[in-house]
Parts: structure tokens; sequence; C-alpha cells
């Protein structure tokens, strides 16, 4: 690997995605992706007592799927990333415990898909690991208990709110010919521009996912023409919005050329989800399904796939502090 710019790595060895899977809930298996998931539940509790334990059962059943599509075992995976939105990420934690693989915790809010999906890639092209897996998850009714109010309560939810996604997805990464693989990864920093409104994650995330952009832009020496299209995590209507606004004042034009999978996942005309779909399930059940879909029919050649994060706590938020945001960016083409 090489380092490229301030921020961006290259790999010089392909790691490529082996198998991939998405797991989603009711409401996505509804919208407009229905036919890109390979599993979904109806049961909110996915069989389980809880919301909590159910959003472990979609990691642990994306994890399975994508090993079963890698024609992997278990014992053939030498790391697994993974996290999730949950205190101390026991999504990750209870629902991966049964796999006995070496496991490595991590927390980047919503964009846990693309900082998962990195740091499993610099393993497998530094030589560290054969094959890693990168997985990550939501559940609408977790999230809200734990950042919001209990369903119960009833509360409206504003204009700017995002509905959480309910799914996960999982990534097996390792060499091989043929497949789609992760050219480079660019680690984005945190950015606060002061928001606190919790029902705003669009506008508390967008500034970075411009930062990141534009340094990896002038990290590789290229620009939005240069790939086919540009995949952000889940900024929704909102934070799309003001994307384009910050990208324009640095003379940045990505209008014809992205998508939000915040904002494809379901249907805003159909589906009450206010401004879009977030979690950290949204980006990853999207990429697992619909764009690998479309890179591995030939439709994408070389796209680049940010998620972006709000790392906010219910502590945070109760205590009156802003939002910082965060945003890391993959490069994945097949050739």
């Amino acid at each position: 690997m090489k380092k490229c710019g301030k921020r961006t790595i290259i790999f010089e060895n392909r790691p490529s995605v082996l198998g991939y899977a998405s797991v989603v809930g009711k409401k996505e298996h509804e919208g407009p992706l229905s036919e890109e998931f390979d599993f979904y539940t109806e049961d909110s509790f996915f069989g389980e007592k809880t919301f909590e334990k159910a959003e472990s059962k979609l990691q642990k059943t994306a994890v399975k799927i994508a090993l079963e599509k890698a024609r992997l075992d278990e014992k053939d995976i030498d790391n697994i990333f993974a996290g999730d939105l949950l205190n101390q990420c026991i999504g990750s934690s209870f629902g991966l415990k049964e796999f006995g693989i070496p496991f490595i915790g991590l927390y980047g809010a919503c964009s846990t898909m693309s900082l998962s999906a990195g740091l499993a890639a610099l393993f497998v092209d530094s030589g560290a690991a054969a094959h890693t897996v990168a997985v990550t998850s939501s559940h609408f009714c977790s999230a809200e208990r734990q950042y919001r109010f209990p369903l119960n309560y009833g509360s409206q939810r504003t204009p700017t709110a995002q509905w959480t996604v309910t799914g996960s997805g999982a990534l097996v990464l390792g060499k091989g010919e043929g497949k789609p693989y992760i050219n480079s990864v660019t680690f984005g920093e945190i950015a606060d521009y002061g928001i606190k409104d919790t029902n705003n994650m669009g506008a508390a995330m967008a500034p970075a996912a411009a930062d990141t952009l534009l340094h990896f832009f002038s990290d590789t020496g290229t620009k939005a023409e240069n790939y086919d299209i540009i995949f952000t995590g889940d900024l929704g209507y909102v934070g799309t919005n003001l994307l384009y606004e910050l990208l324009e004042k640095e003379k940045t034009d990505i209008r014809c050329r992205h998508s939000d999978c915040g904002l494809i996942i379901f249907d805003r005309e159909k589906q009450d989800v206010h401004a879009g779909a977030s979690g950290c399930g949204c980006s990853a059940s999207v990429l697992c399904s619909y764009i690998l879909h479309r890179i591995e029919k030939g439709d994408f050649k070389n796209i680049l796939f940010m998620s972006t994060g709000a790392l906010l706590s219910p502590t945070s938020s109760f205590q009156g502090s802003s939002i910082p945001g965060i945003a890391h960016l993959l490069n994945i083409k097949k050739d």
C-alpha cells in the first residue's frame, strides 16, 4: 500500500469483495430496493425478546449469508471488524461472539461501514490477514429508544428527522480475481459546525462529507467526473442539499454524479420517513445489495462510497453539546 496525499491510502494488492450480504426489516423490504436484499424479516424482534437482540441477529445473519456466498467458513476468517449504534456496540459483540473470530470493535456511528471495510482492506492488503469480514447494523426501534424517545411515547417527528434503517450489511474481503475490489480508503477527520438538533442528522454530517470528499480529490488529483457515481451514506434530503452548497463554495459540483443511500432505500413520497434514512445499516445494506449488484453487472466500474456519521451520544445531547460529524470514503473498482 502507499500513502497518497494527506489522508488517502491506495492499496496495491486489491483487497476484493469475495462475498456480501444484506438483511433488512419489513419497512426496508417495502421500499424501492426490495428485490436487492438477501433476506428480510417482518418481525421487528426477529424472533428475539428485545430489539437489541434482534439487531444482533441481523448482524449474525448477514455474516452467515456473506460467508456462504464467499464459500468460506468461520475458521477461514482472520478478523472481523464491526460496530453499531448501541451502548458499547452490544449489537456487534453479542451478535458475533459465537463465530470464534478475532473481533475488532469499532464506533464510527453511521460511518461504520466505510470505517470497518477500510480497516479490513488494510489488513488484507498488508498481508496481516488472508480473509476479513466488515459488518455493521442498526435497528429503528433500538435507536429510537436510545437516542430519542421510547416508541410508546408517541412523539412527533420533525420534518428534518430521518428514519433509522433496520438492517445490516456484511462484506467478506480477501484476494481474488475478477471481483470488485477496494482500491483506496480515505479516513476523515471530525467536523463540527455547532449543530445541536438531534433530529437533524443530515446537517451535522454534511460538513464532514464535504471535507473528506474534497481531501480525496486533492490527494488523488481527481474530480467528480472521473467516477461513475459518488454514493454518500445517509445524509438524507437536508444533508444532501447542504453537501451540494458546501461543495459549490469550493467550486465542486457533484449533482449529476451523486446518489445518497438515505434517499434511495425508502420512497419518501409513499413511506413516512420525512427527510430520508439514516443508521449504520443504511449505507451498509445498500452497499451490500444494490451498489455491489450494479458493479457486478458492469453498470459501475469505478465508484466512490462514503459513509457519514454523527458522533453524538445521549449524554452529550442531554448536556447540550454540539454534534460532531465524520465521513470515511472508499474507492471501489472492478476491471
